[in-house]
């Protein structure tokens, strides 16, 4: 493949409206802000877009239920690694160790370079469970039967699944371990409009973070999360003073950092799904899978 050859077929982005009054241009411009209103002008004029099976011009009023489909043609994906390390495997369920810099799923320009593509062509139909952020490495499970993810999807929502990270932090806390329990939630973002973190109007989340090992003006920790709201960690991490490395999201607060903050999926800070803990949908055993941390998140023993 060329430098320049597309890396997939293209993909048909559907979205459904749920108010109507709004003309074509102005709803895509606003639905998707990746785009201004003079690109999404050229797609239209391209006939990349259609309403109600028809190609639309962009001035078509829409109606609450209506479906915009934009047929974005093949493209050029970012380079992202594709390998990964298989953990666990039988007949039920896949664990993967996910390389940083890998979407676990499709988006943000991403389509055939994710985890969830890669593992597909081995495994066919296999569904992940679970997600990390692209910057985060490590243990990804996966369903290969229905009976098994129906399974494994409920044992997550009762917080049956035990999940512990490595994470390096700035600074050297005073405490050994703490329990973070700052609600998340949508905030303001320059760049995004929303953004989840630290918000008093957000949902519960439950975090302990344990020092795993001192290092001047870092510090590595291990951290078990009890519930799964979008970048816990790394929001918790920033609520109590002590930001992930490197994180170009989240500062001081837990919030987006007040100078122009990065995007979710920017890469650069240090965090690993290290090991799940669940109980076999099928034989009914306890399982650990463990994902080996890279070098910069062992502690000096283990290097």
């Amino acid at each position: 493949m060329s430098d320049d050859a597309p890396s997939n077929s293209g993909f048909a982005f559907r979205s459904q409206v749920r108010a109507g009054g709004e003309r074509v241009l102005a709803f895509l411009t606003r639905e998707y802000r990746h785009s201004d209103a003079a690109t999404w002008a050229a797609r239209l004029a391209a006939g990349e877009v259609e309403v109600r099976g028809i190609p639309a011009r962009g001035d078509e009023v829409l109606r609450a239920g209506d479906v915009v489909v934009w047929h974005r043609p093949p493209w050029r994906e970012a380079a992202a690694p594709l390998d990964y390390a298989v953990l666990l495997e039988d007949g039920a369920l896949v664990a993967v160790s996910k390389p940083s810099g890998l979407p676990t799923l499709p988006g943000a320009g991403f389509l055939t370079h994710t985890l969830l593509t890669q593992v597909r062509l081995r495994y066919p139909g296999a569904s992940p469970l679970h997600r990390l952020g692209r910057g985060t490495s490590g243990a990804v499970l996966f369903a290969r039967t229905g009976s098994a993810g129906a399974a494994l999807s409920r044992a997550w929502r009762e917080n049956e699944v035990g999940k512990v990270y490595r994470a390096l932090a700035v600074g050297e806390p005073e405490w050994d371990s703490l329990e973070l329990q700052v609600p998340i939630g949508p905030v303001p973002h320059p760049r995004l409009g929303r953004v989840f973190a630290a918000s008093a109007e957000g949902k519960a989340s439950r975090s302990v973070a344990t020092v795993r090992e001192r290092r001047a003006g870092q510090t590595l920790l291990d951290v078990a999360i009890h519930t799964g709201r979008p970048h816990q960690i790394r929001i918790h991490l920033a609520a109590a003073g002590h930001p992930l490395v490197g994180d170009p999201l989240y500062g001081p607060g837990g919030l987006p950092r007040p100078d122009l903050p990065g995007l979710p999926g920017d890469l650069g800070y240090l965090l690993h799904a290290w090991t799940l803990h669940f109980t076999h949908p099928v034989t009914g055993q306890a399982v650990r899978v463990e994902a080996p941390p890279p070098d910069a998140l062992r502690p000096a023993p283990e290097r």
